[in-house]
């Protein structure tokens, strides 16, 4: 390992940006990307795609609406099925950009700043999509209001106590705060395209978007001073969202659910499935836009260790659960371990412990944390095998309770399967639209990390 110089931190050795940059190349080559690139076939390959899985997704809500969920899979006794499965999946995806937003902008840390801002957009984007599956399985969601504390003649309140009503509040707190942090961070970049904008329509859009921000060193105060503030709501929102979802199962005496581990367990897992879809996203921007010189091999190696790092803290929790069934003597959680390993979705379960814990310990290897194919494939398998774990967890405990003779299956149809693949397309519809009319990098924050770079030879 080469030295490195005294009063340098040896983790900043490997530059987060590449050399040779300036104010106005990085400003020319982000603000490109949305003012004059276009869309190529590429992209509007995939926006077709995406708009179909969408246009199947607004096809199986209107045939639900019309005949209830009843064309769903669930039945008695599994009365939650992919609804709550996608929930709890979609939940855990937008960790990721809560915490590399916010936790690491409080920690000053400076490789954040290439992908924390299409990060943030994947957080909005998968709140949107799990917000709609809770809806969706209250069977009559034009009434969602009665969730909220509203007064009324009848005096009705919500059941405060039912953690479902917790994740009202949790959720639509979680959602307001990272609009809120994801806009403000936008308010510069956008006076910058208004700036830069050829066209009357562009101008007025960016402009009116923009706020009347002029760079003055007052915008710039209260700029820092409102990032800050969010940052610092948005940091305990990471731990205390997931938490609440945890609950929906964990205050439940259902074998499998009733565990003092789930909150922290479901955290973990969150940010695990979280950098992976960070890594699914930013692999292919970084190729297709020529962005290796902003998003370099450093940010994929450091994603990949902390989804290595989050992923023991998985496997960790998968060793202790089944731990304790065993050595608790309770027979009713030792046969829900025995009845996943084993019984009729044991398929399901070996294939989840597969893509959580066995294969992601290639990324020890440092080799394949470098090759961006191996890293994309890595990442892919995290996401399918967290999902995996989400259906484990909520259907077989519900198939298999205290009572054998209200035992039952679960098989999902193929509306269930449309539902879920639809909100894939409703993702990645947002998503595409993101990055085309607005930067996806945080053109002022590069900005800074030019004039730092510059500044560190001299240091």
């Amino acid at each position: 390992m080469e030295p490195v110089e005294p009063g340098k931190n040896a983790a900043v050795a490997e530059p987060v940006l590449a050399p040779g940059h300036s104010f106005g190349s990085v400003t020319d080559q982000i603000s490109a990307i949305v003012l004059t690139r276009g869309t190529g076939k590429k992209w509007m390959g995939g926006f077709a795609v995406a708009i179909a899985l969408l246009l199947m997704l607004n096809f199986a809500i209107t045939v639900l609406f019309a005949k209830g969920v009843g064309i769903w899979g669930i039945n008695i006794p599994v009365g939650w099925g992919f609804a709550i499965v996608n929930f709890v999946w979609w939940i855990g995806i937008g960790h990721a950009g809560t915490l590399i937003s916010a936790f690491l902008l409080l920690m000053r840390q400076q490789w954040r700043s290439s992908v924390n801002r299409f990060a943030e957009a994947m957080t909005i984007f998968a709140v949107a999509c799990a917000g709609m599956f809770p809806l969706l399985h209250m069977g009559r969601p034009w009434l969602f209001y009665w969730l909220f504390p509203y007064p009324d003649t009848m005096t009705l309140w919500p059941q405060f106590r039912s953690p479902l009503v917790w994740d009202v509040f949790a959720v639509s707190t979680y959602a307001t705060v990272s609009i809120l942090f994801w806009f403000v961070g936008l308010i510069p970049d956008l006076a910058t395209l208004r700036d830069r904008a050829t066209t009357k329509i562009k101008q007025v859009v960016y402009g009116i978007l923009s706020m009347g921000w002029r760079g003055s060193a007052k915008h710039w105060k209260r700029y820092e001073t409102a990032s800050l503030l969010l940052a610092g709501l948005a940091t305990p929102l990471v731990v205390s969202v997931h938490t609440v979802v945890s609950f929906d199962f964990t205050i439940a005496i259902e074998p499998g659910w009733h565990s003092t581990i789930f909150p922290p367990y479901f955290v973990a897992g969150a940010i695990y499935s979280g950098f992976a879809m960070v890594l699914c996203l930013a692999i292919p921007l970084r190729k297709y836009y020529g962005l290796e010189d902003f998003v370099t091999l450093r940010h994929m190696d450091t994603m990949a260790k902390i989804m290595l790092a989050t992923g023991w803290i998985v496997a960790y929790s998968y060793i202790m659960e089944t731990f304790m069934a065993f050595y608790s003597g309770n027979p009713f959680d030792r046969y829900m371990i025995m009845n996943r390993m084993f019984g009729p979705y044991a398929t399901v379960y070996w294939i989840l412990i597969a893509a959580n814990l066995v294969i992601p310990q290639l990324l020890w290897i440092k080799k394949m944390r470098r090759n961006m194919l191996t890293l994309f494939l890595l990442s892919l398998c995290v996401q399918t095998g967290m999902w995996l774990e989400r259906f484990v967890i909520i259907i077989t405990s519900l198939s298999r309770d205290f009572v054998p003779s209200s035992w039952g299956m679960y098989y999902p149809t193929r509306w269930d399967w449309m539902t879920f693949l639809g909100s894939i397309g409703l993702f990645f519809t947002l998503f595409y639209l993101f990055i085309r009319f607005l930067p996806m990098i945080s053109i002022h924050e590069m900005r800074e990390l030019v004039h730092k770079t510059e500044e560190e030879p001299a240091a």
